[in-house]
């Protein structure tokens, strides 16, 4: 198989990123977190990659910084919205999942999670002493990681 064939290949498959691919900027950010809040963030990371790499129609996932935090995009499928996961600012051991406020994505947890904590409509909010709700989060990033796709077939 040829280089570039190669490359294409492994870009379709959504993937945690190695370390050698890994963006610096972007493990500069989880490395500056505390460590109870970091260590969560990186369950939340690996949550969104295996989601990514199950979820049909996602691809490989681009892991990038918008506003300073770790960012998710579907930018090969174009699928989904950008998450976002960064620990709650003046809430110590507080973390969050963000999602564009101007989608229903909020507005639909709420319904499906009622037991989650929510920022408004652009977030759900966690706690670092808590057990990471792993099969709520999962199918909420699953939503988001296919929003534009839902959205497409809707039309």
């Amino acid at each position: 198989m040829k280089k570039t064939a190669r490359k294409q290949a492994a870009k379709r498959i959504a993937k945690r990123p190695s370390a050698a691919t890994r963006d610096a900027a972007v493990e500069a950010v989880f490395k500056a977190y505390p460590n109870p809040v970091r260590a969560k963030l990186l369950a939340l990371r690996r949550l969104i990659y295996d989601t990514a790499k199950t979820t049909e129609g996602v691809g490989a996932l681009e892991e990038t910084l918008k506003w300073g935090q770790p960012s998710y995009l579907t930018t090969e499928s174009k699928s989904g919205s950008t998450i976002r996961i960064d620990q709650v600012k003046d809430e110590a051991g507080r973390y969050a999942v963000y999602f564009h406020c101007q989608t229903d994505l909020v507005e639909t947890f709420r319904e499906l999670y009622p037991e989650l904590r929510y920022g408004g409509n652009r977030s759900i909010l966690l706690d670092a002493g808590e057990k990471l709700p792993a099969a709520a989060l999962r199918h909420c990033v699953g939503l988001a990681l296919t929003y534009h796709a839902r959205k497409r077939k809707v039309k």
